[in-house]
């Protein structure tokens, strides 16, 4: 039997969408304000799903409190009160769109969980846009 849990986290962070190989204008024809030169920030909430089966000693799919540990290690130190283009190697290359973010945190936690556990992100980058990534 799989059961799915969740974690919730949040960050704030900020970031600009642009392609350096652009012009000002294609880039704002493409990305609007949020290609703004002097970026412009959201408040991130953050669920991550971790599917598999129960523990039969535990009970447990995975312990949440290792869960929230690996996010606040890995995702919230990370990229709390950041500038996504600026201050995260992960984006130096790589324009922060939400999808590219949820892309960089999965890969940050996927390598912590056991390998037969399945593993899904979602981002919030507003309370009506978000993404999820799963690995595929």
């Amino acid at each position: 039997m799989k059961v799915t849990v969740h974690r919730k986290a949040h960050f704030n962070a900020a970031h600009r969408l642009y392609r350096k190989d652009w012009d000002d204008v294609k880039n704002e024809n493409v990305f609007g304000k949020c290609s703004n030169p002097n970026y412009h920030g959201h408040n991130y909430d953050l669920v991550v799903a971790v599917t598999g089966e129960i523990d039969p000693e535990t009970g447990f799919v995975v312990d949440m409190k290792y869960l929230k540990d690996l996010i606040a290690a890995e995702v919230e130190t990370a990229l709390d009160h950041k500038n996504l283009n600026v201050e995260v190697e992960e984006f130096r290359d790589l324009n922060p769109t939400a999808e590219n973010i949820a892309v960089v945190i999965w890969n940050k936690l996927r390598p912590h969980l056991q390998e037969e556990l399945e593993l899904a992100v979602t981002l919030y980058e507003t309370a009506r846009n978000y993404v999820t990534y799963t690995g595929n």
